[in-house]
């Protein structure tokens, strides 16, 4: 099967637990090829967000031009967008190449606790990009944030993600880690609705999940998964990942993203692929 190609539309995360740097850890590790389009440079570690410095949009249109021209996107997925302009011209750039198979993350709050998004961008998100989303994955407060509900339980979750279905996205996979109990997740298709359970880890390292998540769907979906497939193995990535995560840093340290990898290495023997 040729190696599938997955690009990632998000900020640089200089601690490397996050954005950019996570999404193409997890891409080249489930075996796809991995490409960028940042949007943000970040000065960031464990503790928190220092600084953001916007890429300027037509340097994001270059940027993008010059990766789908020539090399194609087989599934994409967007992460810090942190302006209405750059969802604006990720979208059009989106509309253009025909991505259908798009994984939106509507990255918001840094786990440090520091803003990615300016206010005005909450509605863009919503009205813009969301529609074009095959999948849209937030967690609770990001849900909260999109419905303008407060969810505290299983019941909450699936009407929020029943809402932002009716806003445009397609499938729906929210994310239970701000829950207490089993780490739940739902995924919502439009239709029936589907439940992800794991073992709550107690660990502070928890950094990136988010990114490492929607990375790992959009791989899936590019390799011809399904969506609840591609939402199990990602399921199964991410809880191995902050199984085995990092003691890095005075803050929330990054997961592992080669977990997946020692856990599973008779698969990953090194096998040649075929050209694209």
């Amino acid at each position: 099967m040729p190696i599938k190609r997955v690009l990632t539309i998000a900020g640089s995360d200089s601690g490397g637990g996050a954005g950019i740097q996570a999404d193409l850890k997890t891409i080249t590790v489930l075996r796809g090829f991995g490409m960028s389009v940042i949007t943000a440079l970040t000065a960031q570690n464990t503790l928190g967000v220092h600084g953001i410095h916007e890429v300027p949009t037509d340097f994001i249109e270059k940027q993008f031009d010059a990766v789908a021209a020539d090399i194609g996107v087989d599934a994409a997925k967007t992460g810090m967008l942190s302006s209405s302009e750059i969802m604006r011209t990720v979208a059009k750039k989106i509309e253009e190449y025909s991505i259908e198979k798009l994984v939106v993350d509507p990255v918001m709050v840094a786990k440090g606790g520091g803003m990615l998004i300016r206010q005005d961008a909450k509605k863009t998100l919503a009205t813009v990009l969301l529609p074009l989303a095959f999948v849209i994955t937030p967690n609770v407060p990001e849900a909260e944030e999109l419905t303008g509900m407060k969810i505290t339980t299983v019941d909450d979750m699936k009407k929020a993600a029943k809402a932002i279905n009716r806003m445009g996205a397609k499938n729906v996979f929210l994310k239970g880690g701000h829950m207490s109990g089993d780490a739940l997740d739902i995924l919502y298709d439009g239709r029936d609705f589907y439940e992800f359970t794991s073992e709550r880890i107690d660990t502070k390292n928890t950094h990136g999940t988010g990114c490492t998540t929607s990375a790992a769907i959009a791989t899936g979906l590019a390799q011809g998964m399904d969506v609840c497939g591609a939402v199990k193995r990602a399921k199964e990535y991410i809880t191995m990942a902050i199984k085995y995560s990092f003691c890095i840093g005075g803050g929330h340290g990054p997961t592992n993203h080669m977990a997946y990898v020692l856990e599973n290495r008779d698969a990953f023997i090194a096998k040649p692929v075929n050209r694209l």
